[in-house]
């Protein structure tokens, strides 16, 4: 409601009251309330009021010093107020947007530090087939693909899972080559760490049996060492690099994703900041961001990772990431990150491991998996780019990969950087306490269903029994005292953060607590943006990037968490999303 008259404002306030301004659900409450008399201040003038108030609200600060409160004030983008609904009247004024929460909660905007929004929520890829299907029907599929894409110069498409590959009786290349033999065709699998191409594509890519492979990739080839049309990692990354300069509108829709489908999803799920974790410049999508941002089509903050190419000179690639550097404070949109990886993933045998692995199908040097950037070289990008403001967010998922980069950081980096390490999934015990020595933020994703326990036995084929436990210990993590972000990795697992919440909490014996895992999604991703001075928390001073919930989490069930609705997202002091 709209306060009109200055007269009303102590009846609507007392009628508020009469819903709750005097009791709190939550039980820890009613104690932070009482000692927020401290931030009352004495009547102020019209001009001083607030712009927006929210009253009768189990409101989460994510603040240990008043972790619940029932009112927030806010003046244009900034948080005047922190504290009871009756406390709050000597805020309200003529103007004043008065908004009864009802007993909703109330919290910080999600962030999430870690998602590919250009690549998840456009349509650069022609046609999608199943993770898994007979190869007679992904022959058909792939077929009529090409046949609805008659003027298509590459044929892209995306979908299956490696394993589906490995399993085929007949050599993936062949299939392919019988479904599209005249046109070159790449398709990604689920997880883009390996590609799939017909003949074709690998004849205009230049790759052939005799081929070396690339750094930080395989070219694969069967027991005759004839091409297999899979490309592991960088390998295929490349090849996707030719495929995509072929398309004449990728950016037009990356646009247009992000406009009409990506921010508006994410505003809904209650997501104010992200990370774009791979931001590939030499593909335009720099310039797309840049387009939105300067028409301030923004809807949420955005901080891009730009990607660091492993098969790119140094010296020209280092000069080029200095000079796309951006930070301006007023601006959502900061160009503050560069993406790495270290290794690959675990079911390619490419992430990079200690102790082999039990299976060898790539035959690598001591099948302990591969390098994109050894920590050498990454500790010359450390030492070359933390001066111009970048912070580095690093895929690492085995323990040699986990083990070099936190290496490479502690010999390189000056120590007030904010660098994270993202994925996780087989940490070295030895490893745990050096993500808080060295202040190196540990990186998690839950959300996805393969992150949980009770799949980890399907990994004991190539890593053993013992190094297939606790994947991805976030539990042990925050014991050490590491300062843990969860985010999504979007589109690999759902954006949705009640998800990853309801998974974090629940995934025994690596489970954290429900603050625990909200510290992560707000407070500490926005200390992973260089923002917690601005956001990811409720406090007086802070800006305005705020969810309303139909739930209070604290008084729900693990299943209740997962299904929980945002009915209002202000990024700023805007409603950006209102269900």
């Amino acid at each position: 409601m709209r306060v009109t008259n200055m007269s009303l404002i102590p009846l609507i306030v007392a009628a508020l009251c009469m819903s709750g301004c005097n009791s709190d659900s939550s039980p820890t409450a009613n104690n932070s309330v009482k000692s927020n008399t401290a931030e009352t201040t004495p009547s102020q003038t019209q001009q001083d009021k607030s712009t927006m108030v929210f009253v009768n609200g189990d409101i989460y600060t994510v603040n240990e010093d008043k972790p619940w409160a029932q009112a927030v004030a806010i003046k244009d983008n900034k948080i005047i107020f922190v504290g009871t609904t009756e406390q709050v009247q000597q805020h309200i004024g003529e103007n004043t947007q008065v908004i009864d929460l009802k007993g909703k909660m109330m919290m910080p905007g999600f962030h999430d530090v870690h998602m590919h929004p250009l690549e998840s929520g456009s349509d650069a890829t022609q046609f999608t087939i199943p993770e898994a299907e007979s190869t007679d029907t992904y022959i058909d599929l792939v077929a009529d693909a090409a046949f609805q894409n008659p003027n298509a110069q590459w044929l892209i498409g995306y979908g299956h899972s490696i394993s589906t590959l490995l399993e085929m009786q007949d050599s993936p290349i062949d299939v392919l080559d019988e479904a599209v033999p005249d046109r070159p065709l790449i398709i990604m699998e689920q997880t883009s760490h390996s590609m799939w191409l017909n003949s074709k594509a690998m004849e205009l890519a230049g790759i052939h049996r005799n081929s070396l492979d690339p750094i930080g990739g395989v070219i694969g080839k069967d027991e005759q060492g004839n091409l297999d049309g899979i490309l592991y990692d960088n390998a295929g990354n490349q090849v996707m690099e030719l495929a995509m300069r072929s398309l004449t509108n990728t950016q037009q829709n990356d646009y247009l994703g992000l406009i009409e489908y990506t921010m508006p999803a994410l505003n809904k799920a209650g997501i104010t900041s992200i990370s774009d974790a791979r931001t590939y410049w030499q593909r335009g999508h720099l310039e797309t961001w840049l387009k939105i941002a300067n028409e301030d089509k923004l809807t949420l903050r955005a901080h891009l990772g730009l990607w660091a190419y492993p098969q790119m000179n140094d010296a020209a690639q280092l000069s080029k990431l200095k000079s796309l550097y951006q930070a301006d404070p007023n601006s959502l949109l900061k160009v503050n990150q560069v993406k790495f990886y270290v290794d690959g993933i675990l079911v390619n045998t490419t992430a990079a491991m200690h102790e082999p692995y039990h299976q060898n199908w790539l035959e690598l040097d001591g099948n302990n998996g591969l390098n994109y950037f050894t920590q050498a070289r990454l500790e010359k990008y450390i030492k070359a780019l933390e001066p111009t403001g970048f912070d580095f967010n690093i895929h690492a998922i085995g323990d040699r990969g986990i083990h070099e980069a936190l290496n490479a950081i502690e010999n390189a980096s000056s120590g007030k950087s904010r660098h994270r390490l993202t994925h996780l999934e087989v940490v070295d015990p030895a490893d745990y306490a050096r993500f808080a020595k060295l202040g190196v933020i540990a990186d998690a994703q839950v959300a996805g269903d393969f992150t949980d326990p009770g799949h980890w036995p399907e990994n004991i084929p190539l890593l053993g029994v013992e190094r297939s436990q606790d994947l991805v210990p976030i539990k042990s993590l925050v014991e050490s005292n590491a300062t843990l972000t969860l985010s999504s990795d979007w589109n690999v697992s759902p954006f949705n953060p009640f998800i990853g919440i309801s998974n974090a909490i629940s995934r025994t014996p690596q489970a954290i607590t429900l603050a625990q895992a909200l510290e992560a999604y707000t407070i500490n991703s926005a200390y992973a943006m260089r923002q917690d001075h601005l956001v990811g928390s409720i406090e007086v001073g802070k800006l305005a990037d705020l969810v309303v919930l139909d739930n209070n989490l604290f008084e729900s069930t693990v299943k209740e968490i997962a299904n929980t609705q945002v009915t209002m997202t202000l990024l700023d002091g805007e409603i950006v999303y209102q269900r």
